[in-house]
């Protein structure tokens, strides 16, 4: 059975789940009735966090021009730029046993590609969600809708897989940000440029 998440809870994600060792995070949405002449192009990705909370490098950084990460523990399905049809528009696969014990927290984003030359935000984005899946059976193990919380902002952090002990719990975030990668990819010290 799916548990559904709200802004902000919590989850064990491993220790509820006896043998979860990999996870398909897959992230979907929809766009809103939008006549700005452009697609709109959502873009996922993952940030490998140490104990301070921040990135220290490319292999830490993983999203569709860089589709491996963490030694091998994060990969990126690849880049979906239109976002039609159901279903997840692109997805993460995390396999916890591989994830480095320097990597404590890792993000999940979604921004929006060429926001400010397209004129979009988040505003014009519904039926945000992140699911996690067992990559074993393809079970749904949780699920987290995003809401119509978000209108200039152009970053979202959709969650946060975290070590306890150890386990892995989960935690729906849902924080925006103006800015878009750049601005995301500051806030977990990475530089973007």
């Amino acid at each position: 059975m799916t548990i559904s998440l709200s802004k902000g809870q919590r989850i064990d994600l491993t220790k509820t789940n006896p043998g979860l060792t990999q996870v398909v995070v897959g992230l979907g949405w929809d766009t809103n009735k939008y006549s700005g002449g452009n697609d709109f192009d959502l873009d996922a990705s993952a940030f490998l966090l140490y104990e301070d909370g921040k990135a220290k490098g490319a292999d830490d950084f993983v999203f569709y021009n860089n589709q491996t990460g963490g030694a091998g523990s994060v990969t990126h399905s690849g880049d979906n730029r239109t976002g039609e049809g159901d279903g997840d528009d692109e997805q993460i696969l995390i396999d916890f046993g591989k994830v480095p014990s320097q990597i404590h927290r890792i993000g999940i984003s979604v921004t929006i590609y060429d926001c400010e030359v397209r004129g979009q935000n988040f505003g014009q984005v519904s039926n945000a969600f992140v699911r996690v899946v067992d990559a074993s059976n393809n079970r749904e193990v949780l699920r987290y809708d995003l809401g119509e919380d978000f209108s200039m902002e152009t970053a979202v952090v959709f969650c946060e897989f975290y070590r306890h002990g150890a386990d892995w719990k989960f935690q729906a975030v849902g924080s925006g940000f103006s800015g878009g990668l750049s601005a995301l990819c500051k806030n977990y010290g990475l530089d973007a440029s």
